[in-house]
C-alpha cells in the first residue's frame, strides 16, 4: 500500500506541482531538494544526470566529444534508452540495460561533461526530455534541479528557487564532501565549474519570478525548512502547512538533518 500524501500534496491540483531549482556547485541542491521530496512525497529529477549520461554514452562509443556533429548523432538512440529513478530514496541511472549511477560520477565523466553539455542541440533535446518527465510523473509534485532549470527548462513552473551559497562556504562544503582531497584542488574544481558553466547558462543571478535562497548561514535543517516554506507558498497550496511540513519527521533516521549539502 503506498504512503498517504503529504498534507501539501493533498491540496495540489491534478496537475504535479513542479518546482524547480538553479544553483552553483556547493549551494546545496541535490541533498535539499532529495529531502524536501521525501518529506512531500514528491518525485525527484537530478538532471544533471543526464548530461553525465550522455557523456558517458559517448566515451564508450569512442566519440570525438569536440565534434558536435557526432554527439548530435547519438542523441536519438540516448533518448530512447535512458532511464532514472523519480525516487529521492533509490538513486539509479540506466543507458538500456547497463545501470550507469556510479560510472556517471567518476571524475573522467565529470571532468568531460561540459564539452557535451556546450552542443545547443543536446541542450534543446534533454530539455524536451525533461520537460516531459516532469509533465508525466505519476507524483503529486516534483522537484527538478540543475543548471538552467529556472530559466530555461521550467520558465512556466509555480515554483522557481535559486539555491546559493558564498563561494567560500561552497568550497569548504566541498571539501568536506571530498575527504583526503586538498583544499586547493577543490577550491580550483569549483571555480572552474562556475566558470565552465557560465558559458551556457546564467546561475548565479535570479530571475524573474525566482525566489532566491542564500543557505550560506543555513545548516542542512534549516536550509531544508526554508525550502518547504517556499514551496508552501506557491499557488495551489495552503500557507498553513509550511510550519507542519518543516516540523515533520523525514523518511530516513535521524542522521538525515545532520547531513552536510550536497549538490
Amino acid at each position: 500500500m503506498s504512503a498517504p500524501a503529504s498534507p501539501l500534496a493533498a491540496s495540489l491540483a491534478v496537475a504535479p506541482l513542479v518546482v524547480a531549482v538553479d544553483g552553483p556547485a556547493g549551494s546545496g541542491k541535490s541533498s535539499v531538494c532529495r529531502e524536501s521530496a521525501r518529506r512531500l512525497r514528491f518525485g525527484y529529477l537530478d538532471t544533471g544526470a543526464a548530461y553525465r549520461a550522455l557523456t558517458w554514452f559517448a566515451i564508450e562509443r569512442g566519440c570525438d566529444l569536440d565534434d558536435a556533429a557526432t554527439i548530435v548523432a547519438l542523441l536519438p538512440t540516448f533518448i530512447a534508452e535512458y532511464r532514472i529513478s523519480q525516487s529521492p530514496d533509490e538513486r539509479w541511472v540506466r543507458v538500456g540495460e547497463t545501470d550507469v549511477s556510479e560510472h556517471i560520477r567518476d571524475t573522467a565523466i565529470s571532468g568531460e561533461v561540459w564539452r557535451v553539455s556546450r552542443v545547443p542541440e543536446a541542450r534543446s533535446a534533454l530539455t524536451a526530455l525533461f520537460r516531459s518527465t516532469m509533465a508525466e510523473t505519476a507524483a503529486a509534485g516534483i522537484i527538478a534541479e540543475g543548471r538552467d532549470i529556472t530559466t530555461v527548462v521550467a520558465t512556466d513552473a509555480p515554483v522557481r528557487i535559486l539555491m546559493t551559497a558564498d563561494e567560500a562556504v561552497r568550497i569548504a562544503r566541498r571539501a568536506g564532501e571530498k575527504a583526503g582531497e586538498a583544499a586547493s584542488a577543490v577550491a580550483e574544481s569549483v571555480s572552474a565549474r562556475d566558470a565552465r558553466d557560465a558559458k551556457v547558462t546564467n546561475f548565479t543571478e535570479a530571475a524573474d519570478g525566482v525566489t532566491v535562497l542564500d543557505t550560506t548561514r543555513l545548516d542542512f535543517e534549516q536550509s531544508v525548512e526554508e525550502f518547504l516554506r517556499i514551496v508552501a507558498s506557491a499557488p495551489g497550496s495552503h500557507q498553513t502547512t509550511a510550519p507542519s511540513l518543516a516540523a515533520a519527521p523525514s523518511a530516513l533516521s535521524d542522521t538525515t538533518t545532520r547531513r552536510s549539502h550536497d549538490d
